[in-house]
């Protein structure tokens, strides 16, 4: 994101679920706690109600003002998790999308990919106990990784599968190199 700013555009950094009022609560409510608190449903449903606060509150706005918004995670990741991982019906999923989305997505979709076994040893090392997900084991996160990498198949004029196992400055080169050829951008 700071080369990003340095190229001279005015970006916006923002997560998901998060980054507005509404939707920093529903994050504590899905971050937190035991794996089985909520079912896969009720996760989708919380996804997209944090997700539309986010848009009202937050990226609609930054983009109406002419920045960019660099976002971790979006739909996809409802996709993914929800939908791959905890089996709820894709087209369920599209339709909730919609519902609170319209047709907007992104211009660009960087997903970063790992081996389960890695992303999981990650995680264990990040500070701040969010980890309801991690906790839901090997086989819920292969289920996801594969769904991350059939949207990537699906929609290959949005998405780029960025090898994230490699050591980070090579992984910021190539985010880098994605976007200059992607979105036009010189930085």
């Amino acid at each position: 994101m700071l080369a990003i700013a340095r190229a001279g555009v005015h970006v916006l950094g923002t997560r998901e679920p998060g980054d507005a009022a509404g939707a920093d609560e529903i994050r504590n409510l899905l971050v937190n706690g035991a794996p089985e608190r909520w079912d896969a449903i009720s996760e989708a449903l919380l996804m997209v109600a944090a997700r539309r606060c986010h848009l009202v509150e937050t990226v609609w706005p930054a983009l109406d003002a002419g920045r960019w918004v660099v976002s971790d995670r979006f739909a996809d990741s409802t996709t993914a998790y929800q939908g791959y991982g905890g089996a709820v019906p894709l087209d369920h999923l599209a339709a909730l999308h919609r519902l609170v989305a319209g047709n907007f997505q992104p211009d660009l979709t960087l997903i970063l990919d790992v081996a389960v076994e890695t992303g999981l040893a990650r995680a264990a090392r990040r500070k701040g106990g969010e980890n309801r997900f991690e906790s839901k084991g090997r086989e819920f996160h292969e289920r996801v990784r594969q769904g991350f990498l059939e949207i990537a198949r699906r929609e290959p004029q949005r998405c780029i599968v960025i090898d994230a196992s490699r050591d980070a400055g090579t992984v910021d080169a190539a985010i880098l190199a994605a976007v200059r050829e992607r979105l036009g951008l010189a930085v």
